[in-house]
């Protein structure tokens, strides 16, 4: 008896790890979510949970999923969904209502829903890169605003995602829109069209295949990429630089700001557990390792950055915006008008 006594101790004072888990929590995402794994097993512990994680494809896939099954959901949580997709999720009721505590540490500007069923969780802005050191060699300024794209210089130069098909490319799409009007932006894109931009279907494609900046053997020294790239560029960098070859144009009316938020689904039967996850994910661990993971801004103003990303992800200076419900309404003609002037 007396040799138990010590581990009995140390299991209540070590709880989290000598208790199991008693519960389950399913944390439907997009499939570009990342968390660092010790982030995550401290909510665990703390909570004495099994965190699950149910990638589900890119945002508008995964939230077409969540509004298929929202009757019945496979999950509890939802991560992912942005300011392209917010009023389609409010408008098809798959979130509860939920006015977490750590919101007061949100700027009011990110919070989109004014009922608090989805909160942001983390911001980006969706901008042209360069190619510097291309830009150096040939002795040509940087664009500093969209309409300098239109000059006979930067003919062949830019490579950009299809909005139908990629994120990125749909923000882009969005910018030109809040820059041109409804009544201008065909116009622009025409142009860019006869100014040679290349067209492809997925970021991946454009940035590790067209972009001379990132293989060093693409054809385009401009691409539709994020502001956190470069800094991304200087991290992975093998062998290491000592500042990223590439760069983010953020000029104002350059950029489209991406926000993301997160929310309970309507049916789960583990609210409590849900609103601790979002707490968690609000509160100062989880936003500070935010940039390194998904290579985004944290959201809470308390969270501080990592020294790469004050160095080489700077956010831009006046994004583009368009009001979720705007977007919601034409996002789709938008689309096929687009495709019809570029793609056809």
């Amino acid at each position: 008896m007396k040799k138990l006594v010590p581990v009995l101790f140390a299991c209540i004072w070590l709880f989290s790890a000598c208790s199991p888990r008693t519960a389950t929590l399913i944390v439907m995402t997009h499939d570009s979510f990342s968390a660092s794994e010790e982030v995550i097993r401290n909510f665990e512990e703390a909570n004495h949970v099994d965190v699950v994680f149910l990638a589900s494809g890119d945002s508008g896939t995964a939230l077409n999923k969540a509004i298929l099954n929202k009757n019945a959901p496979f999950a509890d949580v939802f991560f992912g969904v942005d300011n392209t997709y917010l009023s389609r999720a409010l408008d098809e009721g798959i979130f509860q209502k939920y006015n977490s505590p750590l919101l007061a540490l949100i700027p009011d500007e990110y919070e989109l829903d004014p009922e608090y069923s989805a909160l942001p969780v983390d911001l980006g802005d969706v901008c042209i890169n360069y190619d510097i050191a291309w830009f150096s060699t040939h002795d040509l300024p940087v664009p500093d605003a969209l309409e300098d794209l239109l000059m006979p210089e930067y003919n062949n130069l830019l490579v950009v995602e299809n909005p139908a098909t990629s994120s990125p490319g749909l923000a882009f799409l969005l910018a030109t829109i809040a820059e041109f009007g409804e009544d201008g932006y065909l116009d622009y894109w025409a142009a860019l069209r006869d100014n040679g931009v290349e067209v492809v279907n997925s970021w991946e494609a454009a940035y590790y295949t067209n972009f001379s900046g990132s293989s060093g053997r693409g054809l385009q020294p401009m691409v539709v990429s994020y502001y956190s790239s470069p800094a991304a560029e200087f991290i992975f960098a093998d062998p290491p630089v000592t500042s990223p070859p590439t760069a983010a144009i953020t000029n104002p009316g350059t950029c489209f700001r991406q926000i993301e938020f997160v929310g309970i689904l309507t049916g789960t039967p583990n609210r409590a557990l849900a609103e601790k996850f979002i707490d968690y994910i609000l509160d100062i661990q989880f936003q500070e390792d935010i940039p390194l993971q998904k290579f985004m801004n944290p959201v809470n103003l308390q969270a501080e950055l990592p020294p790469e990303f004050l160095a080489w992800a700077k956010p831009a200076e006046s994004p583009a915006s368009i009001a979720p419900t705007v977007i919601a309404s034409s996002r789709e003609e938008w689309i096929d008008a687009w495709t019809e002037v570029v793609i056809r």
